[in-house]
């Protein structure tokens, strides 16, 4: 029985329709990165292991699709797990000889006694004798107080305390080593960390400040839900190698740019600093939970202020610090009146109060500045969970009345380089998710009604010599740039020339030209409108210009 077709959840195939419109979304989005002086780069689909591992979080990195490494990665595998069950089945072989002869051994003549009986326990890998006289030598007092103390128990004591002290760290019990042994590649999970790597890798053909935009497929281990898919397009946009916020405001106004382009009015842009969160997380008492602070506070939206406090207990954020957060959650007015009350709450943090600083800098610009058709506004619950940002932080809400999530984000990352090997090398920038940004304009009804249109004339087939003639008048529509075609099979008779018809009917080709023997003798063509039904005799001259 054939197998029935299908394709993993979470990822789609896209119809031509649905290609012209995410292509115009691109192309809108793409001009608009030109104009604001951004310069595109590619990099690989998938990057080694080490480069987006550690970078996201613990969360994201769950999320991270891993490669298998090719060939037999098994028998490595296989190799050091044999290797683990001999270093087991030795170490029995030693600790039975110790135990046997406890009474021989003291504080002082430990070191000694140890080497010899491992020695008299006939263990033939030197790799395993030594990894065990390393355990015994490495930890002389914990087992001396567990051969003295734990006379019945002595072999499952010793034997419990050698799995979690030692063995553990092997290469096939230990989890990231082990998982290198399988896989050292990974699809990329956004364009951010890549570019980060590229920049080092590239900065000597580099001139900084770099304005790159990028527009490729990322993957994640998502759970699949709607405007949420394990493979979809990022449009990114960067600079790095200035710290100056000026970058800042004109991140702001390329979404109000790109936004008002595609017609999508009414879009938040909401912002925060990681400052003034590290601000709060200081103020509560709870800075070396600042991870968990932040990407619990960051589903404020989603689940509700009752069950991020639970999620924060989870974290042992304190119930105090917990109570001092309570005014974060009721923060109301408009950006100036939110601005006061967080330097009241921050008064005793400077690194908040800095944080509030740069804030008030880019609203004053954009203030100035004046935006098209977006609103920015803080929003001090947000907060991204990424590891990476350190200054502002943006995302973009829909307009009210569209359930969707966020259609854009991004924020300043003063250290991503460094990881890479280049230090104190400022970024920022933002992502436009466009397969939510799809979504939204097609709920709305936003895309224009020419996007779809492909073939503008079909040329029905009647023979090869009638062929032959329409291709050549095919050949010069298409020189005048006009989407022609010609039908590749011949209609023998009336049934067959109606399914030509049909066929341009299917497909929304507006014109067909029939160019039978009559109209071949007289070098006309008849131009048939489709939606009207009207026909008429013309010239190639004629018919080019009513096609144009």
């Amino acid at each position: 029985m054939a197998q029935k077709p299908s394709i993993p959840k979470g990822t789609r195939d896209f119809n031509a329709e649905e290609v012209a419109k995410r292509s115009y979304i691109m192309e809108t989005i793409k001009e608009q990165f030109q104009i604001f002086g951004f310069q595109p780069i590619e990099t690989p689909s998938f990057e080694n292991s080490e480069t987006l591992m550690g970078k996201y979080g613990d969360e994201g990195d769950r999320l991270i699709f891993k490669i298998l490494n090719s060939g037999d990665y098994f028998k490595e595998i296989k190799h050091k797990l044999s290797e683990a069950g001999v270093i087991v089945v030795d170490f029995y072989k030693a600790m039975d000889v110790i135990i046997n002869k406890l009474a021989d051994i003291n504080s002082e003549n430990y070191n000694t006694r140890i080497k010899q009986f491992i020695l008299e326990s006939n263990i033939d890998n030197n790799r395993s004798s030594d990894r065990i006289l390393s355990f015994f030598i490495d930890y002389k007092d914990d087992i001396i107080n567990i051969l003295q103390n734990n006379e019945n128990k002595v072999r499952e004591t010793l034997f419990v305390f050698y799995y979690t002290a030692y063995l553990m760290d092997s290469d096939i019990l230990d989890s990231k080593k082990a998982s290198s042994l399988i896989s050292e590649k990974a699809l990329r999970y956004d364009l951010t960390v890549p570019f980060a790597r590229y920049v080092v890798q590239h900065q000597n053909d580099i001139e900084f400040p770099f304005k790159r935009y990028q527009m490729q497929p990322v993957w994640r281990a998502d759970r699949p839900q709607k405007g949420r898919f394990r493979e979809f397009y990022q449009c990114d946009a960067d600079v790095v190698g200035s710290k100056s916020l000026f970058q800042e405001v004109e991140f702001v106004q390329l979404y109000d740019a790109v936004f008002s382009a595609l017609k999508l009015e009414g879009v938040t842009i909401k912002i925060n600093n990681r400052k003034i969160l590290s601000g709060i997380a200081e103020v509560i008492g709870a800075q070396d939970k600042l991870i968990d602070f932040t990407v619990a506070l960051d589903k404020l939206d989603k689940i509700g202020e009752e069950k991020v406090k639970e999620e924060m207990r989870g974290k042992g954020i304190s119930e105090d610090g917990i109570t001092k957060l309570q005014p974060l959650f009721t923060l109301k007015g408009d950006f100036g009146d939110q601005i006061e009350s967080l330097k009241s709450i921050l008064s005793t943090s400077e690194i908040g109060l800095k944080g509030i600083e740069e804030l008030e800098f880019i609203n004053t610009a954009i203030s100035n500045l004046k935006l098209k058709t977006a609103t920015l506004q803080l929003d001090v619950t947000l907060a991204r969970g990424l590891n990476y940002y350190t200054g502002a932080i943006f995302e973009v809400s829909v307009p009210e009345g569209v359930k969707m999530g966020s259609i854009g984000g991004g924020g300043r990352y003063d250290d991503l380089t460094s990881i890479f090997g280049k230090p104190d090398t400022s970024g920022v920038g933002i992502s436009f998710g466009l397969d939510r940004i799809y979504l939204v304009l097609e709920e709305l009804n936003l895309f224009p009604s020419t996007i779809a249109e492909s073939t503008k004339v079909l040329f029905i087939n009647f023979g090869d010599k009638e062929a032959l003639f329409s291709l050549g008048a095919v050949t010069k529509l298409r020189q005048a740039n006009v989407k022609a075609e010609l039908f590749p099979d011949a209609a023998v008779s009336g049934k067959q020339m109606k399914k030509q018809m049909n066929y341009a009917n299917r497909r929304n080709i507006p014109f067909v030209v029939i160019m039978g023997e009559e109209e071949l003798k007289s070098e006309v063509f008849t131009l048939k409108n489709m939606v009207s039904g009207e026909q008429q005799k013309l010239e190639f001259n004629a018919l080019l210009n009513v096609l144009k």
